[in-house]
């Protein structure tokens, strides 16, 4: 399962291929946007938006990420894909499978989050439940193995909230909620800033207008006097940093009016006292710098020291990066000062998203790791640290759950150790039901709470979990029984050959969690016994071939003879003890020839109680009403017996067949030959329990094991033989034909009522 290191390449030819590979990308988003623009023009969303419009924005605001243009080809074909009639094949076709596989996946995560969207209520301003918002939640961290489907619904979400402002139209409040409590949250996980501070401003502007607007009013009356004091603090930090000798760029920084009342709110401030409304951005050109340029801030103005942070030496779980200070300059005005390289400012406001580890990725790196290296390295680590930044997001969660069902007391639980879910007394974990862990390639595994390392090699491969014998965990050796976390990365230790083991069924022993690993292991077991079953169904036939002779027969053959598919089914059977080597031992002797019509003895038949004879026996005890004696004989067509209703019919030199009145092949050749028809009757010998009739049944069947064992119980029960059988199999059905031997067809019909009871019958009839 460990991912092998890559090839290294000489610096020319991955400068090639990267230009190749750059350059195919933007060919695939010129394609995507010519096949998509006849197919979304004139369409709208019902909120009334230009659904081709929309595409654009969502193309537009992924390129503002640095996201690569596949992605944004994407933006295109998941819209179109709502007006082609199978999409999946035709994007395959056109755009290739990776591509149509992201289109699948953004389309039912928009479904789902649709559905869970329509449970939220549109009054409350307060948090969301826990049921409501869990859904959601969990839904994108299943997701989370793509990350290109979350940045697509992300960049969605934002230019719709655009739409909603730019149009002045009413915005949904359970869309605005959702916005600013699922998806704003989930940018910041992954550092988006750019798209976290837009969703958050304009989900505040829909939820909260008279308080948005205020603030907005607040800083719009004093925001000339505010811009000339940040251009004046501006060019008196540059100069000072350009005689010390230090290149950077100096520039003011946007105001997020969210920002500004949520510390408004949670520091209980004045609007002139947040720190937010004065702030500078210095960017230099390394490390080094950014604290020379610090040195430089804090000689220039007074620091203030409960205000200083420094993300540079500790970054934030997102890979965010900075130097955080508060100055207070000559009159007494704070500046908020963010010092950084341009590389983390590309990653601030990008996040790690936009460097998720495709090949287009480049030179940027992922989440703090350089492209430098072996890239499936690079592609494990970045897998893992989006993961780890959901996981975290969920704990965090749970933990506000849990103090919010205390009542704000109590605080929040200890985290759980590496990777597990943590929740605070009285709440409880959002994805307890599932765990993520990782292979050693980066590979996200979903599994449920408590799986194994066994559950996660068969959801690998069903031949890797018949072949696991142990399990490194985080590079440690475990037992195979131990339950795993999520965050945790699992590597597989397997035989070259071998089996599952019976106590892996035990649920005592604890090796099984998933109902479909469990199914594999018991498919194992059930193919080994099915095996054995086989070998003594060979054996039983192939002694009596050995008996009888006919050791030189193909078995295949024999078992075709006999209504099988192959011969295995027929050992199958046989082993079962559901098929008698009876019937194998009258399909392999001749059957007796037919008598000549010259050699046929016509016996008289006595008028009155006399029963009728033939010299055949088969049409004993027939009555030709109006001849003193006549040759007859039973139709095999229908097989008729007492007391079916039954018509003679006078053949060339073969005497009276005899028909069951309902036979198809008797009334054709009625009313072809309507002068060869006679009447027969059944006499008082036919009825008696010594004569015995052969009768066709037909049974039809969903095919199972023991259904043939069933049926034959039931016949013995009622005291009748099997004669002969055939069946024929057609997927999960079977047709039986069974030849029965009975004295009388009103008795038998209770029989077969009695077999149409057996579990799997749909229908048993008369032939």
């Amino acid at each position: 399962m460990s991912g092998e290191a890559g090839l290294s390449e000489a610096p020319g030819a991955s400068t090639d291929a990267a230009a190749e590979a750059m350059a195919a990308a933007q060919d695939l988003l010129q394609r995507a946007r010519a096949f998509a623009e006849p197919l979304l023009a004139g369409r709208q969303f019902e909120t009334g938006e230009d659904t081709l419009a929309h595409a654009d924005g969502v193309s537009a605001i992924l390129h503002g990420i640095g996201a690569a243009p596949s992605l944004r080809a994407a933006a295109y074909l998941v819209y179109a894909s709502d007006y082609l009639s199978q999409p999946q094949d035709v994007l395959q076709r056109a755009f290739g499978p990776d591509a149509a596989a992201l289109v699948l996946h953004t389309v039912k995560l928009v479904q789902v989050q649709r559905n869970a969207r329509d449970t939220l209520a549109n009054e409350a301003d307060g948090p969301l439940k826990a049921d409501q918002v869990e859904r959601i939640r969990k839904m994108l961290l299943a997701f989370s193995r793509d990350l290109r489907v979350v940045l697509l619904r992300l960049a969605s979400r934002l230019q719709t909230l655009r739409f909603y402002a730019e149009s002045k139209r009413p915005c949904p409040r359970a869309l605005a909620r959702e916005s600013l409590q699922i998806f704003a949250p989930l940018a910041n996980r992954l550092g988006i800033w750019q798209i976290k501070w837009e969703l958050e401003d304009l989900s505040f502007r829909f939820l909260m207008p008279d308080t948005y607007r205020s603030i907005a009013k607040s800083l719009d009356e004093k925001r000339l006097e505010r811009e000339r004091h940040i251009e004046q603090v501006r060019a008196q930090l540059a100069e000072a940093l350009r005689v010390a000798g230090i290149d950077a760029q100096v520039q003011g920084r946007p105001k997020h009016l969210y920002s500004i009342w949520k510390k408004m709110q949670g520091k209980a401030l004045s609007i002139d006292k947040v720190f937010d409304l004065r702030a500078l951005r210095i960017i230099v050109a390394d490390v080094h710098a950014c604290y020379a340029a610090l040195s430089c801030v804090h000689e220039l103005w007074r620091p203030l020291p409960d205000e200083f942070s420094d993300y540079i030496a500790r970054p934030k779980p997102n890979g965010y990066q900075s130097l955080h200070t508060v100055v207070v300059d000559a009159q007494g005005r704070s500046i908020e000062i963010q010092i950084r390289t341009q590389a983390m400012h590309d990653h601030a406001e990008s996040g790690v998203a936009a460097h998720w580890a495709y090949k287009e990725a480049g030179t940027k790196g992922y989440a703090g790791v350089q492209a430098a290296g072996d890239f499936e390295s690079r592609v494990a680590e970045a897998r893992k640290t989006v993961l780890r930044q959901l996981l975290a997001w969920e704990r965090d969660l749970a933990e506000a759950e849990g103090a919010q069902a205390k009542g704000g007391q109590g605080g929040a639980a200890a985290e759980a150790s590496a990777g597990g879910s943590a929740a605070g007394p009285g709440s409880r974990g959002l994805f307890d039901d599932r765990i993520y862990v990782f292979t050693p390639g980066g590979d996200i595994i979903d599994l449920p709470a408590g799986a194994t390392a066994v559950d996660l090699a068969y959801t690998l491969h069903t031949n890797l979990g018949h072949r696991c014998r142990g399990a490194r965990v985080d590079g440690a050796m475990v037992p195979l029984q131990t339950p795993l976390r999520s965050g945790q990365t699992v590597e597989i230790v397997s035989v070259k050959e071998g089996g599952p083991s019976m106590d892996w069924l035990n649920p005592e022993l604890g090796y099984l969690q998933s109902p479909r690993a469990r199914a594999k292991v018991r498919a194992w077991f059930n193919a080994l016994a099915q095996q054995a079953t086989i070998a003594r169904g060979r054996e039983a036939v192939e002694k009596l071939l050995q008996r009888e002779g006919k050791t030189a027969i193909k078995l295949d053959d024999l078992a075709a003879q006999l209504g099988f598919r192959d011969a295995d089914k027929l050992f199958d059977v046989v082993g079962k003890d559901e098929f008698s080597l009876r019937s194998i031992e009258q399909a392999l002797r001749p059957s007796e020839p037919a008598p000549h019509p010259d050699e046929v003895i016509v016996q008289k038949m006595l008028r009155g109680d006399a029963d009728a004879r033939s010299d055949s026996g088969d049409g004993k005890g027939i009555l030709v009403v109006g001849m003193d004696s006549l040759l007859t004989q039973l139709a095999r067509c229908c097989k008729p017996a007492p007391p079916d209703a039954i018509g003679g019919y006078v053949t060339r030199g073969k005497g009276v067949a005899v028909h069951r009145q309902d036979c198809s092949n008797f009334r054709h050749m009625a009313q072809e030959h309507r002068e060869r028809v006679i009447p027969v009757t059944w006499g008082r010998q036919a009825a008696a329990e010594s004569a015995h009739y052969a009768v066709d049944v037909c049974i039809d069947a969903h095919d199972r094991p023991g259904l043939l064992r069933d049926v034959f119980d039931v016949l013995a029960q009622g005291k009748t033989a099997v004669l002969s059988m055939h069946n024929q199999a057609a997927r999960d059905q079977v047709h039986i034909i069974l030849t029965l031997q009975t004295s009388d067809t009103g008795k038998l019909g209770t029989l077969l009522s009695r077999v149409s009871q057996i579990s799997g019958i749909l229908r048993v009839r008369r032939k």
